[in-house]
């Protein structure tokens, strides 16, 4: 058999999401689940500038020992005027007072804990039928009332 290519990463777009206070649902047979309301935020890269638009929200699942189940779905608007829906899933977990401190506000160094997510983009506009057939990988961080995500294209 042959050995493959291990496959690239190239820089896209930095999603910087703003987020209202957690809605909590409760415990459940799947975890602790709150729902996280999207109000906007900015989208920049070197090829790509936008806004996020103030809809959509992250549904998480937060399970014993602390790892968040994230589920984001959401969308944001080029500056050239294109609409471009993305579903964003991952994980995120770390040492308990990290996490601790994360769910009280507090800025963590992104290094201090593990957040990485698996998007997945869409869109009808002729400009980024790209993003379609592109497979993207992210790594974030939880800000105080943002969340920042870096994503990279997978090559």
């Amino acid at each position: 058999m042959p050995l493959l290519p291990a496959p690239g990463l190239d820089y896209f777009c930095t999603l910087e999401v703003d987020l209202s206070p957690p809605v909590a649902t409760g415990q459940t047979l799947n975890g602790t689940k709150r729902i996280i309301p999207i109000t906007g935020g900015r989208v920049h890269g070197p090829n790509i500038n936008g806004r996020i638009l103030p809809i959509g929200a992250d549904w998480q699942s937060v399970f014993e020992g602390g790892v968040a189940e994230l589920d984001a779905h959401y969308a944001f608007e080029t500056d050239d005027g294109a609409v471009i829906e993305i579903r964003n899933f991952g994980f995120r977990h770390g040492p308990e007072d990290v996490i601790r401190k994360l769910a009280a506000g507090e800025i963590c160094p992104p290094d201090s804990y593990y957040m990485r997510t698996a998007a997945r983009l869409t869109t009808g506009h002729p400009d980024y039928a790209w993003v379609n057939r592109t497979m993207f990988v992210g790594t974030g961080a939880r800000l105080a009332t943002m969340v920042q995500i870096d994503l990279y294209a997978v090559e």
